[in-house]
């Protein structure tokens, strides 16, 4: 049994919009944010209806604020299989979570305490650790990655650890390549190195299932719009951690996790968005999560249907990537870099690079705008992978696919890209 994609498309209002030739849009741009569907348009655009009002107050629409963000944080403890609810920090995106939480690490760290960082990284895991070191004297060590698979170098992680490694951070899943990387494993060298590791899987989070105690990280950074949500970052960490590290807040604000990570008033609106996304996916995991539930025998409750609706959606990704990369590697002239042989899937999500021979990816990333299929061009922020692999100037073209999208759109894609060979 297979997930119903017409069922599921048929939940996302965005997936009705058509071209001026009556065809509808192909969203592959989802690797820089995903459709979403009714029930979270709905939750958000209810909020201002019933509940809109700041946190903390004595009267009925504060209070159903301060009940909405708890049910939200739980629902999002199970959707990591986080131990608290109280481990939830939200915020605005990833990347300013990000640089909050490079710059209160910064601070209990000693001059020539050394950063391990990769070059596989969306800049936002890369450019908080380069500011912080250069302020605080640290040092930054760059671990590099095999080409053109662009699988990290375990090799070059294990030389770059040292006695005063104090921080290691790197991505779940490349956000150009795809590339998945063993944060299991990583997370081992880390801790035996005496180091925290912060792990960025802002494009595993909508391709995989992700449990913080079975990778046994420290941190752990998503973004809600990049799994079917609103525009809203979470970071999860160790309780102790986010309880005892220096963070910059305003006299009253309380002085307990997660709060004192949270500045400032929240959106209200799309942490309620946050909240339906997790209830979608559980739903997912409600009807056709019964095949995958003998791999999370040890969940129960929302945490187990949660796994397994990721564990369904996954499943339906590789085919479709599969046949996404062997429709790529058709078209004339055109490369794909990451992992490509179909038995190993597993070391990637459903996110694609490539180059076109003698077409500039942003012309070819227009030509297919131009024809209602949607595409990213440039670096997306990886910069050093695109540098690593001869593409800095100009970056390459990137699909991604999403669980919404289908074998007839992946046809129409390479029937546009062979057209865009011929003239």
């Amino acid at each position: 049994m297979t997930i119903d994609v017409e069922a599921l498309r048929a939940q996302f209002p965005a997936l009705r919009q058509q071209s001026d030739d009556g065809r509808p849009f192909v969203y592959f741009d989802n690797p820089a944010g995903t459709q979403v569907p009714q029930a979270v348009i709905d939750a958000v655009s209810n909020y201002y209806r019933s509940m809109n009002a700041n946190a903390g107050g004595l009267f009925r629409t504060s209070q159903r604020t301060d009940a909405m963000v708890s049910a939200v944080r739980a629902a999002m403890a199970d959707f990591l299989n986080a131990p608290s609810d109280k481990e939830i920090v939200l915020g605005p995106n990833m990347t300013t979570l990000s640089f909050a939480l490079s710059r209160s690490l910064a601070q209990t760290l000693e001059p020539g305490d050394e950063i391990v960082l990769t070059r596989m990284d969306h800049d936002a895991n890369v450019e908080p650790w380069r500011r912080v070191a250069a302020r605080h004297g640290l040092v930054v060590r760059m671990v590099d990655f095999y080409r053109p698979e662009c699988l990290l170098d375990m090799d070059s992680l294990e030389a770059a650890l040292s006695d005063r490694t104090r921080i290691v951070a790197t991505a779940h899943a490349s956000n150009a390549s795809g590339s998945l990387n063993p944060v299991r494993q990583i997370a081992s060298m880390a801790h035996a190195a005496g180091a925290l590791f912060v792990v960025d899987a802002v494009q595993s989070a909508p391709h995989v299932p992700l449990d913080v105690q079975e990778i046994g990280c420290d941190f752990l950074l998503c973004s809600a719009y990049k799994f079917y949500g609103p525009h809203v970052g979470v970071l999860w960490g160790r309780r102790e951690l986010l309880a005892g590290l220096p963070v910059d807040k305003v006299r009253p604000a309380k002085d307990q996790p997660p709060w004192r990570w949270e500045t400032g008033t929240a959106s209200f609106e799309t942490i309620a968005g946050l909240g339906a996304t997790i209830a979608w996916l559980e739903d997912i995991g409600r009807e056709y999560g019964d095949r995958f539930a003998p791999d999370f025998a040890h969940l129960q409750g929302r945490r187990r249907r949660l796994k397994s609706a990721m564990a369904a959606l996954a499943r339906y990704e590789r085919g479709l990537c599969r046949e996404l990369i062997a429709t790529l590697q058709g078209v004339p002239g055109l490369e794909v870099y990451g992992v490509t042989d179909p038995q190993r899937q597993q070391l990637r999500v459903p996110t694609v690079i490539l180059t076109l021979a003698g077409h500039d990816p942003a012309d070819v990333a227009r030509r297919l705008g131009e024809q209602g299929i949607f595409v990213w061009s440039g670096d997306y922020y990886a910069r050093e992978l695109m540098e690593g692999l001869g593409h800095g100037a100009q970056g390459m073209v990137r699909v991604g696919l999403a669980h919404y999208n289908r074998s007839d759109e992946v046809q129409r894609l390479g029937d546009a890209l062979h057209e865009i060979v011929q003239n």
